[in-house]
């Protein structure tokens, strides 16, 4: 029998749904794949393209996909195999497939080759981090589709299976697939891959409630056709079309709730619910189920916290229904559930039966959100998915495994050291690299989806200062932070204790915090505590300290400073005579423009004056002068500590030139911010802007700079008007650079 002829039951189904054009590239792909997969059999000894072609049935007949779909399900296991065989074929399997079949196809079954490949750890733990693994994969939302046809025929199959891939695979389905086809919409299937676990997974107990619901069948019939009659009674008077279901919950469903009440059989008492489905024109619909709700309660009494109304407000998978839970006499509880055909389909069949395509940006979203939004933007076609679906899940995550196969959540960006510490503090600290992939990598290497990272580390290894560069996660981060700063102070306590000692030991009679003081000044270091660390790392010189100290405490030191500070003042009258010769009248202080060319001086960054700014001028011993605002953070301290090398200075009259003003902004977190600045700097005070930066903080609001360069401080008096006018801007105000 050819392959034509095997699969037969497929290609009616293809031929009375689809067109002829489909009917045609759905046989070229079983006779594509049949022949790249002869001799490749499953457990029980049947080919393996009898999985590929029940899969396909799955995906066009239970979930109502497409061409393109019922195709790549035909054709994902071709991809796998030949990554097993031969791997270097695999890029001429994919050229060859994308001429034939499309570039979809291809794409669909890439994204199924790429699940098949992630190694899932049995642990409950880790089950919400393996679905969002699963969906990151999906990038076209059909692959997951597919995916879970996959399992569905797998679960169908289990018996072949060894005991250990049996249960693996049934702990696989019941946390991980069933919960996306429940997210899904896809009801029918999760409940089935949920039984077909439970078989598996707790045999004893899934037997004992099969047997006790073939025990209960005839009884549970009797009743029910009583418990309707006054019900449909009082339905045909009002002459609504409609037809009435039965369905019996779940075997999984009555096994966790037995577990979670802790009851036994007898007691879940909604072990089955009745659905009164009306065929109506949707405009009827909220009408109609009101008015079959009411006859109901009528007929019998509801318990009101058990009402739900999912037609004014559906659930976030699209599923509408009304449902009530009625007494039914003797201590029995009826669910009953009203809904119209069209919900009901929605219901059974879940996204394939309600695609809708309104145009998204869904940006970086979790895997949760992803199924959401995917659940959330299908209706009526099965054709076309992806042509408006553009999104890629779990954006700004990435999945990484341990070589055990334990998953590990990071930010996209995260590197080997990241992993490493969010592993373990000692595992991050002792890191020396790592084998991702089993290939050698360092610590600063970015880690991708999928990886496996084996940490290789050093027991004389110690985190670096620099490492805060390589490491993106906060963990990482102040996991360093603190390390560093504890190693600072054993490092400080050692060099106080040693700076103690050599006091002593050279006759120095200063106290310990004096001189850490002084050390500070003369070596410009801000802290006593980084003195002392110097010292305690052996970054000072004990020969260079002995010096200082000495010459501070023999008055040398002193003579020194009376030298700069007559230095200083030579300098400052040299500028005095040059400004005197330029302009007569200014001679008594710094007079600053553009065209003082015989005197060395820039403008200090610590506080960025421009013209009309009040300022001074400081004189440094190597580079000239610098020019300080009046209000610069740094001028009292530098009038207090050097007087002698201070001097008056103002901005002459007409200088021109260009100077940078910073402002900060506090504003509204809307959408549109920086093109509001920039059009009011730019075009409206054609000013220019050398940078701008914004972050969001979170709480509704945005804060940021924006550097602009300006003639002088009355532009930056309108810059700042300007900038408080924009909508949305709560503060303006300037900055130092």
């Amino acid at each position: 029998m050819d392959a034509l002829q095997k699969y037969d039951a497929l290609r009616r189904f293809v031929r009375d749904t689809f067109s002829p054009v489909t009917q045609q590239l759905v046989d070229k792909a079983i006779l594509f794949a049949d022949e790249r997969m002869d001799g490749y059999t499953r457990y029980d000894g049947t080919p393996m393209m009898d999985h590929a072609a029940a899969v396909a049935l799955i995906v066009s007949q239970e979930i109502g996909l497409g061409r393109n779909s019922t195709v790549a399900a035909l054709l994902h296991d071709v991809m796998r195999v030949a990554n097993r065989e031969r791997h270097d074929s695999v890029p001429e399997l994919s050229r060859t497939i994308r001429e034939e079949f499309g570039e979809q196809v291809l794409g669909i079954i890439v994204g199924m080759y790429n699940i098949s490949n992630i190694k899932l750890k049995v642990s409950k733990e880790q089950a919400s981090d393996f679905r969002d693994m699963i969906v990151s994969y999906s990038e076209d939302p059909r692959v997951i589709l597919i995916k879970l046809a996959d399992r569905l025929e797998v679960m169908r199959s289990l018996d072949m299976f060894p005991p250990e891939k049996r249960r693996k695979k049934s702990w696989e389905s019941m946390n991980l697939y069933a919960q996306i086809a429940h997210k899904l919409g896809l009801y029918n299937l999760k409940s089935e891959l949920e039984d077909q676990a439970l078989k598996w997974l707790e045999p004893k107990e899934y037997e004992y409630i099969c047997r006790r619901l073939e025990e209960t069948e005839s009884e549970r019939q009797t009743f029910i056709a009583r418990f309707l009659e006054p019900i449909t009674e009082k339905i045909d008077r009002q002459g609504i079309r409609y037809h009435i279901k039965s369905r019996t919950k779940s075997i999984y469903s009555i096994w966790a709730k037995m577990h979670k009440q802790n009851v036994p059989f007898e007691g879940v008492y909604d072990i089955f619910a009745i659905r009164v489905i009306i065929d109506c024109e949707r405009e009827l619909e909220k009408q109609l189920c009101w008015t079959v709700y009411s006859i109901v309660s009528d007929c019998y009494t509801p318990n009101p916290e058990r009402m739900r109304d999912w037609i004014t407000i559906p659930k976030s998978n699209g599923y509408e229904s009304l449902h009530t839970t009625v007494s039914a006499g003797g201590g029995r509880w009826v669910e009953i559930q009203i809904r119209t055909e069209r919900m009901d389909a929605v219901a059974e069949r879940g996204i394939a039966a309600h695609w809708r395509y309104k145009g998204v940006n869904q940006g970086g979203q979790t895997s949760e959100a992803w199924l959401g939004r995917l659940r959330e933007v299908l209706e009526e076609t099965t054709h076309s998915l992806t042509q408006r679906f553009e999104a890629k899940p779990a954006s700004g995550e990435i999945f990484v495994f341990t070589p055990n196969g334990d998953i590990r959540k990071l930010p996209e960006g995260a590197t080997v050291l990241d992993f490493a510490f969010d592993i373990h503090t000692n595992l991050g600290c002792t890191c020396t690299g790592a084998k991702v992939n089993n290939r050698a990598a360092s610590i600063r290497d970015v880690l991708h989806n999928g990886d496996i990272v084996e940490v290789l580390t050093q027991k004389n290894q110690t985190p670096k200062s620099d490492w805060l560069n390589v490491c993106v996660t906060s963990k990482a981060r102040s996991r360093i932070k603190s390390y560093l700063r504890e190693e600072q102070m054993k490092h400080a306590r050692m060099g106080r204790e040693e700076l103690e000692r050599k006091l002593k030991n050279w006759k120095i009679g200063i106290s310990i915090d004096e001189a850490v003081a002084y050390l500070g000044r003369q070596l410009k270091v801000r802290t006593g505590r980084e003195v002392q660390s110097m010292i305690g790392t052996q970054k000072l010189d004990l020969q260079t300290i002995k010096e200082i100290l000495t010459r501070w405490v023999s008055g040398r030191a002193d003579e020194e400073r009376r030298a700069v500070a007559a230095e200083a003042e030579e300098r400052k009258a040299e500028i005095k005579k040059i400004e005197a010769q330029q302009a007569p009248r200014s001679a008594d202080a710094l007079v600053i423009d553009d065209r003082i060319g015989k005197i060395e001086y820039k403008l200090a960054k610590c506080c960025n004056p421009i013209k009309g700014d009040p300022i001074f001028g400081f004189v440094t011993i190597s580079s000239g002068i610098t020019v300080h605002r009046a209000d610069c953070p740094n001028a009292q301290r530098l009038r207090e500590r050097y007087p002698y090398r201070v001097m008056e200075a103002r901005w002459r009259s007409g200088a021109e030139g260009a100077f940078r003003a910073t402002i900060a902004i506090v504003a509204q977190d809307v959408s549109g911010l920086a093109n509001m600045i920039t059009e009011t700097v730019s075009r409206e005070l054609k000013l220019n802007i050398r940078s701008m930066n914004f972050i969001s903080r979170g709480d509704g609001t945005a804060r940021g700079t924006v550097s602009v360069e300006v003639p002088g401080t009355n532009m930056v008096d309108t810059l700042i008007h300007s900038i408080m006018k924009i909508k949305g801007v709560q503060k303006a105000y300037r900055v130092n650079n």
